[in-house]
């Protein structure tokens, strides 16, 4: 008895060590990507600003390491695992169209929510680099890639082999928030650790998080979270100097429709991930019915 419980302890402590790593190498994962990315766009910009070599480079990167993630190259004993981990499984078509349009929707309701935020307590705000003495195609192209980037090692890492490793441990909903909770302080690192800060990029995660676990896949998540961040660089984060803390009392009528934007859009894209749910139970409960045929 004595020995089957520290055969069980030391199993606990390994797996255990195992997701603790994980989340390490997620993390590790997402901060040297954003600095060599962060490193090869400055020498691009201060060398040769008229040619965008900087995207091609990272684009190739980008590219092998997702490969190998996915399980390509050695070493072979973690192939089967790597590709695994990296849940870029393919999503049925409509599932697909319906976890994007309940992304789309999340979206909106975040970006209500940050102007919302913004107004109501002091904020550092995003700090965005001055492009406007650069050529337009690099500009274009550099804020493509940098949400790109962002969009491939989060999802990998986090949504991939953080959460799905963490979702045998301690199921669904608990692996969700524990993944939101290890990455939303890196986001709020370079945005000031202030609590709307982090509990807007925590609802964010969580998001990201819910997007992958109904649809069993990385893939979709990649998808919402570059269009989010391109929306977020152009269209919003642009527009925060302007923003002034005025508190519901001063508060003018886009304040209240950034309210009415963050409410409407957070409701429907509520309903519309548990349409996603039904969906995607349907298709496992198709595909468990065919293998038993």
């Amino acid at each position: 008895m004595a020995q089957t419980n520290m055969h069980s302890q030391r199993s606990l402590t390994n797996r255990i060590l195992t997701v603790a790593s994980l989340g390490v190498i997620a993390l590790v994962l997402t901060v040297l990507a954003g600095g060599v990315w962060s490193a090869l766009l400055f020498a691009n910009l201060t060398t040769s600003p008229a040619i965008p070599w900087a995207v091609v480079a990272m684009g190739l990167l980008l590219w092998l390491m997702w490969r190998y993630l996915g399980g390509r190259w050695g070493p072979r004993s973690t192939s089967e695992w790597r590709r695994r981990s990296l849940r870029a499984n393919p999503v049925i078509g409509h599932v697909f169209a319906w976890a994007l349009l309940a992304g789309g929707l999340s979206i909106a309701a975040l970006a209500g929510f940050w102007i919302v935020l913004f107004q109501l307590v002091k904020m550092p705000g995003n700090v965005l680099p001055d492009f406007s003495k650069y050529p337009w195609l690099i500009v274009v192209l550099a804020l493509g890639m940098s949400s790109l980037v962002a969009s491939v090692t989060e999802e990998a890492g986090f949504r991939g082999y953080f959460q799905g490793a963490l979702e045998q441990e301690v199921g669904g909903p608990a692996a969700i928030v524990i993944a939101a909770l290890v990455i939303a302080p890196g986001h709020a690192s370079t945005q000031g650790f202030v609590w709307p800060t982090l509990l807007f990029y925590f609802c964010v995660d969580v998001m990201f998080g819910v997007t992958a676990r109904l649809t069993d896949s990385t893939l979709p998540g990649i998808v919402i979270h570059f269009i989010g961040l391109l929306i977020f660089f152009t269209l919003v984060w642009p527009n925060d100097a302007t923003r002034r803390v005025s508190g519901t009392g001063s508060a003018d009528h886009w304040f209240w429709i950034h309210v009415g934007q963050a409410c409407l859009c957070g409701a429907l894209a509520v309903l519309t991930f548990r349409h996603v749910a039904t969906l995607a139970e349907r298709v496992r409960g198709d595909h468990s019915r065919r293998r038993f045929r």
